[in-house]
């Protein structure tokens, strides 16, 4: 790809279409009315989401050879790549994208095909099966340059990144991080920060430049304020009724997942932030008659976002908070720019996924109380076994300790195959019963 080409189809062309598509679709959603519906209208700020990812990707499809790129996995410490100007993908984002556009199951069926196992996680199934068929929902994905792997999340991811570096013959970076039973020792923040440190001095090498330290404590000062804007946006959920709920917040969690330490993402959630207060100054909730309040707990259910919405509104439930997206807030506080490398340490050792059982059942307990909840589903993910573990547990001890309702929804984030309608929405309908709605 020429820098020329690259001007052009990104940089002019790309910007301006994806621009005025925005403007159209703002445009249209300002003039949408709640008529009938048991769910409000889209927030106006979807059409800015869209504008980004549809960037986000569109950037992809012409940046080879213009700038280095590095995939990397949801909880890779993205602030030096970001700070080195490298163009940075998410694999997993990807794959949730295709769970919306209804594709993995084609992309899973290709992967399996070639011997990986359906019990391997949909994400991972759908990006390799896309890598092996060259289909995909964004029209194409750069090929990368550096490929970063950090196992907070789970250990699937070390041997998915393995097999990238194998296919592409690029640098594959692993980021360990010990396990955290209570809070991160001395001796751990240590182990992750000399880590860290050596995949700068990688990174570098890919990038053919060395990290601007002032950069680096830029991007991390945009992080923190995106995620903290974020954390601002969640707790209206606490609101009754919550203006805001969680299908809501699955759209709009992108950039901060996608996009952290740009300059855009902070205003595109001080906008957010400004729309939902005004929601709450008007008096309109993200579900008519809402009657009782949920937690979810688990990723979404990509392909049924809107069948599930709806199944839930028309008995008056309102999901208004879910350990998932707040796991994007919460580390707001370890985010220390003057300390960019010891922070990131800190950061990255400390998401949910990281942490005991125990740590995850607390904090769902804090949830019930903060925001008024009535009951508690546990979607219990077929492909991500690391958030599903002790669940069975979480959902006894949340109705004795608490004394509400919990369900425990089985499905898969990704893969329709693993997802029973029936069995699910017998299983809302039943939940519904409990709560008294």
């Amino acid at each position: 790809m020429s820098v020329l080409s690259y001007i052009v189809s990104y940089s002019i062309a790309g910007k301006l279409l994806l621009r005025a598509r925005r403007l159209r679709d703002s445009r249209s959603l300002s003039r949408a009315r709640w008529d009938t519906s048991l769910i409000a209208p889209p927030l106006k700020i979807s059409a800015w989401t869209k504008e980004l990812i549809s960037r986000h990707y569109l950037k992809g499809r012409y940046v080879e050879g213009i700038k280095p790129v590095a995939w990397v996995t949801s909880g890779a410490p993205v602030e030096f790549l970001t700070a080195l100007g490298l163009c940075v993908l998410y694999p997993e984002n990807h794959a949730a994208l295709c769970g919306t556009r209804r594709v993995v199951e084609e992309l899973s069926e290709a992967a399996e095909s070639k011997g990986y196992s359906r019990d391997l996680c949909s994400y991972a199934r759908a990006d390799i099966g896309a890598l092996l068929t060259g289909k995909t929902p964004v029209g194409k994905l750069p090929r990368p340059d550096l490929l970063v792997a950090c196992t907070n999340i789970c250990q699937t991811v070390l041997y998915w990144y393995r097999v990238l570096a194998e296919h592409f013959r690029v640098p594959l970076v692993v980021i360990d991080t010990p396990f955290i039973y209570e809070e991160a020792t001395p001796q751990a923040v240590e182990y992750v920060k000399i880590q860290i440190e050596q995949a700068i001095t990688t990174a570098e090498k890919v990038a053919g430049r060395k990290l601007s330290w002032s950069r680096l404590t830029r991007t991390l000062e945009l992080s923190r304020e995106a995620v903290v804007l974020w954390g601002e946006v969640l707790s209206r959920g606490r609101h009754v009724p919550s203006p805001i709920s969680v299908f809501d917040q699955f759209i709009h969690m992108a950039p901060v997942v996608e996009m952290r330490g740009e300059e855009e993402t902070v205003r595109f959630y001080r906008a957010l932030l400004d729309e939902v207060e005004q929601r709450i100054r008007k008096g309109m909730s993200a579900v008519r008659n809402e009657k009782k309040r949920v937690l979810w707990d688990n990723l979404p259910i990509w392909y049924r976002l809107r069948a599930l919405a709806e199944r839930l509104a028309a008995r008056g439930i309102a999901i208004v908070a879910s350990t998932y997206t707040n796991a994007w807030a919460q580390l707001s506080d370890l985010m220390d720019p003057s300390r960019p490398v010891e922070s990131m340490a800190r950061v990255y050792l400390s998401p949910i996924l990281n942490r005991g059982a125990g740590y995850k059942l607390s904090l769902m307990k804090e949830m019930v109380r903060e925001y008024s909840l009535n009951g508690v589903i546990l979607h219990s993910d077929r492909s991500c076994k690391p958030y599903s573990i002790g669940q069975v547990d979480q959902r006894k001890l949340l109705t004795r300790e608490l004394g509400v309702p919990a369900l425990l929804l089985e499905a898969d984030h990704a893969d329709p195959r693993s997802f029973s309608e029936e069995q699910v929405f017998s299983r809302l309908d039943s939940f519904a019963e409990m709560l008294g709605a």
